[in-house]
Order: structure tokens, then sequence, then C-alpha cells
């Protein structure tokens, strides 16, 4: 058997492993939210209603459900663009128009985008205008979705044409190293777009207004200050135009730090469980959780550049995945787009292991929280937020080990000691 042949043989392999594990996993969701829809579990009995607990078990199904659709068309999708033949014909059919120079490589990647982002088109619609409308939580109208997808398409393309642009020179001028270079441009894209995305990105789909409530703004900067943490300012972003859900975060990086509330978030939360969250954050900060999650990028991303480096070059790997590659031009721009879909499909196992990571880190900003602030209005913070964001409170277990990056509520506050006394 040829290389080839092996790696068409090992790509069904995998695609078909994973998707038989992504439906076991998702049938155990469904079946044990609803095996326990009927009951407030005993710890949660008297801060949870029943109505609540049952609109987040039907809220749990209902996207579960949704989702075993969208990995049956995700995978069937896959197989069209790559054993199937799909890139392959748009490659071709763009050569024949274009030829084989730049152009048609970023009209390549281009139109790979446009038609991957009609592909998923109704799955976006359905879950925000049925899904999440059935449930409360949308707040988008008609127009803002559609002004959210002409800001979106355009930043794409002005960031994302000049960004593949580079990488193609790169992989066609700087030899067999070019692999190396690329990440160091990639990375270094990557910071940058952490520094300029609060100032300059961001605000063109939320408005971000400086924090008011000078009571609320004393106590999280003395909160702030306790815990070594400078930011360039305080602000509270409206996102109630989107959704009903609610949330706090760090964005930036550097001096271009800020911390942000959702209004809805500031509505729903005491000032003393404000400050528990905001704890909560800055115990990922104090514990270097975000200078991990880069430097853990960063070695990623350099193995599967190098690892795309070496592949670039081999016509097995191409010819593996459906696709013929050009004999009188450069490949560069169908390595990128084969790469990328089949990375996904041979780490997918892999899941558990980052979900674990990211749970730990979760733990971890828990505990320090509940040491710089009231460990109850932590507990009493994240019940609302759990409500708030209809989160079932009695996942299944094996689900939770392979995809939570949060760990369950009923996990959380039994570390806090909060469990029925919350």
């Amino acid at each position: 058997m040829d290389a080839s042949n092996a790696l068409t043989l090992a790509f069904a392999a995998f695609l078909l492993a994973g998707l038989l594990v992504k439906f076991w996993l998702s049938t155990r969701q469904v079946r044990h939210v609803a095996r326990h829809r009927a009951a407030v579990p005993a710890p949660f009995a008297q801060t949870v209603s029943l109505s609540a607990h049952q609109k987040a078990a039907d809220y749990t199904m209902a996207k579960s459900r949704v989702g075993l659709v969208e990995t049956a068309f995700a995978a069937t999708v896959l197989l069209t663009w790559t054993l199937l033949g799909g890139l392959d014909a748009l490659n071709r059919a763009l050569a024949g128009w274009l030829g084989t120079g730049m152009g048609q490589q970023l009209a390549l990647l281009a139109s790979f985008a446009l038609i991957g982002g009609l592909v998923d088109l109704p799955f976006s619609l359905y879950n925000t205008f049925v899904l999440e409308e059935r449930f409360g939580f949308n707040k988008m109208t008609w127009k803002l979705w559609l002004a959210d997808l002409v800001k979106t398409s355009l930043l794409g393309a002005a960031i994302g044409l000049p960004i593949a642009a580079l990488i193609l020179w790169l992989m066609g001028a700087a030899g067999p190293g070019w692999w190396l270079w690329a990440w160091g441009v990639w990375m270094g894209l990557n910071l940058l777009l952490l520094v300029i995305y609060p100032t300059f990105i961001a605000p063109l789909f939320n408005k971000f207004q400086p924090l008011e409530d000078e009571t609320l703004k004393a106590r999280v900067t003395a909160l702030m200050q306790r815990c070594g943490f400078a930011a360039k300012g305080l602000f509270v972003m409206d996102g109630s135009k989107r959704s009903a859900h609610a949330n706090a975060y760090f964005t930036g990086f550097g001096a271009a730090k800020r911390v942000v509330f959702y209004d809805t978030l500031l509505a729903k939360l005491s000032p003393g469980e404000v400050d528990a969250v905001l704890a909560h954050e800055l115990g990922h900060f104090k514990h270097k959780h975000i200078v991990k999650r880069i430097a853990m990028l960063f070695a990623f991303s350099l193995a599967g550049f190098a690892l795309l480096g070496w592949l670039a070059s081999r016509a097995w790997f191409y010819m593996g995945l459906g696709v013929r590659p050009n004999l009188e031009g450069p490949n560069d721009a169908l390595a990128l787009l084969l790469f990328m879909l089949a990375v996904p499909v041979f780490t997918y196992f892999v899941s558990p292991l980052l979900a674990q990571f990211s749970r730990k880190h979760e733990f971890e900003a828990d505990a320090f929280a509940a040491t710089q602030t009231s460990g109850k209005d932590l507990g009493t913070a994240l019940l609302k937020l759990y409500e708030d964001n209809a989160s079932t409170l009695t996942p299944d277990p094996v689900f939770v080990k392979f995809y939570y990056s949060h760990p369950p509520a009923s996990e959380r506050l039994a570390r806090l000691g909060e469990g029925a006394a919350a």
C-alpha cells in the first residue's frame, strides 16, 4: 500500500471513529439530562427552581440534538471537500480561469472561506433565530445580524487576505525553512491582534462605556490593586443587544488590558457577586493561565507549521486527501487548506486532555477568588450565571470529561465548600 492510500484509509478511519464517538457522547448527554429533568438535584433544591432546572435541561437537549445534525452535516461537507473531490474541482476551475500564480491561490482561499460560510449559514440562522429565540436568549434583530455579517466578512477579508498573501509568499520564497518564518509571522500577528482588538475591532460590534457606578468602581479598583493587576480601564459592554447571556472578561495584552462587564451581568449580580466573578478572572491572571495558554499556542502552532512544512512537499499528502497537486504551479494554498481540514480529524481524541487542562485552571481561579472575596458570593454568582445561561446542573459525566472547558456547577460549588449552602 502506498503512502497516499494509507493516508486515505487513516483519514476515513479517524473521521468515522470521531463521528461515532461524537454521536455516542451527545446521545449520552441527552439521555442523562432527560433522566434527571423531573427534579432539581438535592444540593440545589433550595436555590434553583424546578422551572429553571427544566428550562436548562430542555435547552441542553435541544442544543445537543441540533449539534447531532450539525456534526453529521459537517462530516459530509468535509468528505465532499476532500475524498469526494470538491477542493480539487474548485482548485482546477480557478487554475483554468486565473492560471496558477498568487492570484489563483488567494482566490482559492477566499472561495473556500466564502463557500464554507454559505454552507454554515443555515445553522447559524437556526441557532440564533429559532433555538436561542425559543428559550428567550436571542436579542438580535435581522438588521443587526446582517450588519454583523457584513462587518465580519469585510474585517475577515481586510485582515485575512494580507496575512494569507504573506504566508503564501514565504512558502514560495523562503526555501525549505519557510515554515519557521511563517510561524514567527503568525505568532507576531496573533500577539498584535491581542493588542489592537480591544481598541479597534471590538468597538465595531459593541459599545463600550466606562463603568459609571462609582461605588462598584471603587470596589473593583481596590480588588485589582490587592491582586496586583493594572488595567487600562473598566468598561460596560452592551451585550444585551444581542443576547440575554451574561459574562465578564479581560481583553487585550500588556498595557492594552481592560476589564469588560456585560450590562446583563451587572443587572443580575450584587456588588459582592460582581467582585467574586472579577476575582475569578483575576485568578487566571495571578496563576499566569493566559501566559501558559499563549505558550501552549506557540508550541502547538510551531509543531503544526513544522509538520505542514514537511507535508507540503509530499505528493501523497495531496493525493491521499482527494486532490491532484498542480504540476506547473505552486500548491501552497492547497497545502494550507488540506492541513486545516485534516488536522482536526486526527487530533479530535486529544480534546479530553485539553478540556481537563482548562477545568484545572477554572478550579484554581475559583480557589483564588475565594481567598480574595467571599466564597459564598462566588457560589451564588456562579449559580446565577449557570441559571442565566441555562447550563444544566446534571450533565453526563463522560460528556463533561470529554468536552467541558468549565467544571459543572456541582463540582465547582463542592470545591468551594458551598454545596447545599450556596
